[in-house]
């Protein structure tokens, strides 16, 4: 039965929740932003520096993404925050498991949820920035698409969140062309040395090495093709423990959030490199 009332998304945490005011700072052409409902300085900028507060930001994408879908699609969404620098950095993962797609290997088949990953920054860490991927529910890794699948937009004196909403509207995401690709991937044999392929991929040594593990574990469960290569990836990118190797190191301050997010960008820079696309069109 199609449902009367569409679901609200997501309520922003405590931690995100909160507007901003400004002081001009000391050093001339800047100011300070401070969290209004704790008083304390949480970020030091330029005074052409235009951001809004998270709320604004998180709430509007929200809404968009709310008049963009089906009820039964928002049903049940999973959604994790992730703030660091003080809560100047956030971050919104949103799952929908009720927009699926079926991914079939010659060994093995996974369920791909829709993502949506927002991300604000009001200390100059972060642009504006909307993406849009997917889940492998088979072994829970987050996939964002490639460079192409993104609204982004700086805070400069210019930036306007109307006009971000505006281009987010128009540039909603195609989730079945999306899986389609991957279906494709799952049916393209590698056709080459996985070691030396990922050599040529990933500059650091050391990861590769790491990385060649995960990609056997991968091929031993979906065959030898690129969306087995593709998991081994993300499976670098979602977690950071004993499970694969790639540990994060301790810094002492709140930036695992953002750490794993580069992670992220890596993967994606990762399947747009020459060595990668090369093997998709052989």
């Amino acid at each position: 039965m199609p449902l009367d009332i569409t679901p609200t998304l997501f309520e922003l945490d405590e931690n995100l929740n909160f507007e901003l005011s400004y002081e001009d700072s000391k050093l001339s052409g800047h100011k300070f932003g401070f969290n209004v409902n704790t008083g304390e300085a949480i970020s030091h900028t330029k005074n052409t520096f235009n951001c809004v507060s998270h709320p604004k930001f998180f709430n509007s994408v929200k809404d968009v993404i709310m008049d963009n879908r089906e009820p039964y699609e928002l049903l049940d969404a999973k959604v994790k925050q992730k703030t660091c620098r003080n809560n100047a950095w956030g971050m919104v993962d949103i799952t929908l498991p009720n927009v699926t797609y079926r991914i079939y290997t010659d060994k093995h088949q996974t369920d791909i949820k829709e993502r949506i990953i927002l991300l604000h920054g009001i200390d100059g860490s972060c642009s504006n920035v909307a993406l849009f991927g997917g889940i492998d529910m088979f072994c829970t890794n987050g996939q964002i698409r490639g460079k192409y699948d993104l609204v982004k937009k700086k805070n400069t004196s210019g930036f306007s969140i109307d006009t971000f909403i505006n281009e987010l509207q128009t540039a909603k995401a195609d989730f079945d062309a999306h899986c389609k690709m991957l279906q494709t991937w799952a049916e393209t044999p590698i056709k080459a040395n996985v070691r030396l392929l990922l050599d040529k991929i990933i500059k650091s040594e050391r990861v590769s090495k790491k990385m060649n593990q995960l990609a056997r574990q991968e091929i031993a469960k979906r065959g030898k093709n690129m969306y087995a290569l593709y998991s081994a990836f993300t499976n670098y990118s979602s977690y950071a423990d004993e499970r694969n190797g790639f540990a994060l190191k301790n810094t002492g301050n709140d930036t695992r959030g953002e750490s794993m997010w580069k992670r992220e960008q890596q993967v994606s820079q990762w399947i747009d490199s020459k060595p990668f696309q090369d093997l998709l069109v052989a």
